[in-house]
């Protein structure tokens, strides 16, 4: 068992220690991003309506406002409750941002002109300020402003198309928040830049971080393609992805992920699962050959894959130096070998939610490493400690 009160994880300086950020965003986006810059060390304020980010209520939950998803994105974060609406209340929130370092928000660019919260007046009183938009598409086209959420973002960058390429039933959409978590990612490593920048120039600047495209950028980098060219040489698409044939292969009595990718891994694969005759056939040996047939290859390994058993085949491909695993279901990797061997996962006491069980941070600096000092706030949690570092702040202007 361990806690958030150890002493040695609390004095460990995370390669952001030092700078401060102001968190306006709530779902996913942008509280990825910011627990990113909060794991390494930054001092994370998430401000709140009084009614609290939406996802805290996104069961399971032990206690309302205290959800699973919301508790693994909010970590190394303090909490304070603000009402926009109220001049005093919103006063203070510039006051706050005043003396941060970067703002994050998903707030409607339009919101933030209204409330007096957009770039060109906050940097009056701050201008070393990262200020950093997280929402669905650019301010410079003419989508600008709409609603966009994880699965409408996922169908309009041609992601959902994609999924259902081989699928009877049309579009799909993939099974995680992928355009949630990549464009938080892109935030995160953006504002890491911004503030690498401002220490050459001494000032800061706004950033834009749209999820279209970010995501349009995202799938576009193998599946543009044919289109790459001018005129196109072929359709779009990157054929080996989009191949019917790519998929875990069903063996006798499970699923084996299995990628033979060089010519040689294809030849070692054909010569030990007794068809040597394909190991010298030109769909193997060249590079170009295998590409455009990289459909009829992998329907061979599949129908090959089908004839042994899952444990067979990690036995006979076992020192053959061909990428393969059995398929795990995520309550697999609970009790993975390699995660428990490098402590990806700890168990933590949660002033309200009791033990939980937290996911590691992936990674790891040799000098500054992040760390998790403190477990997701209570809504309005840190309130009269921010406040008195707000009053203690302007005091000494």
């Amino acid at each position: 068992m361990t806690s958030t009160s150890d002493p040695h994880r609390k004095s460990t300086p995370g390669p952001l220690t030092g700078v401060r950020v102001v968190d306006m965003t709530s779902v996913a986006m942008g509280p990825y991003a910011t627990q990113i810059l909060g794991d390494m060390g930054a001092d994370v304020i998430k401000v709140e309506s009084h009614d609290g980010d939406i996802f805290r209520f996104a069961a399971p939950a032990r206690h309302a406002g205290m959800g699973a998803a919301f508790l693994n994105l909010n970590r190394n974060k303090r909490s304070i409750a603000l009402d926009l609406k109220r001049v005093d209340e919103r006063e203070r929130l510039v006051e706050l941002i005043a003396g941060a370092d970067v703002l994050v928000y998903n707030v409607r660019p339009q919101s933030m002109r209204k409330y007096g919260l957009d770039y060109e007046s906050l940097r009056q009183r701050n201008p070393r300020l990262i200020y950093c938009g997280t929402y669905g598409f650019s301010e410079h086209g003419p989508y600008a402003g709409r609603p966009a959420f994880d699965d409408i973002i996922q169908a309009m960058s041609g992601l959902a198309a994609l999924q259902g390429t081989n699928r009877e039933n049309g579009p799909a959409y993939v099974n995680t928040i992928l355009a949630d978590k990549t464009a938080g990612l892109t935030a995160a490593y953006a504002i890491a830049m911004a503030l690498f920048e401002r220490e050459r120039s001494g000032v800061g600047q706004s950033v834009e971080v749209p999820m279209f495209e970010t995501l349009a950028s995202f799938n576009l980098i193998e599946h543009m393609a044919g289109e790459t060219f001018l005129p196109a040489e072929d359709k779009m698409g990157y054929e080996r992805v989009l191949s019917p044939h790519r998929k875990p292969y069903a063996t006798r009595d499970g699923y084996l992920a299995l990628m033979p990718y060089t010519a040689a891994q294809w030849q070692r694969f054909f010569t030990l699962a007794g068809r040597a005759d394909l190991a010298h056939d030109s769909r193997v040996t060249c590079a170009e050959e295998r590409s455009r047939h990289i459909g009829e290859l992998y329907g061979i390994l599949a129908d090959l894959v089908a004839r042994k058993t899952t444990a067979e085949w990690m036995t006979l491909l076992g020192d053959a130096d061909i990428p393969m695993t059995p398929v795990n279901a995520p309550e697999d990797l609970l009790d993975d070998p390699h995660l428990a061997a490098i402590g990806f996962f700890r168990h933590e006491t949660h002033a309200s939610e009791g033990e939980i069980r937290t996911i590691g941070i992936p990674v790891r600096f040799s000098r500054t490493p992040g760390t998790v000092r403190r477990l997701a706030p209570r809504l309005d949690e840190h309130r009269e400690e921010i406040l008195d570092e707000i009053t203690r702040s302007t005091t000494h202007e």
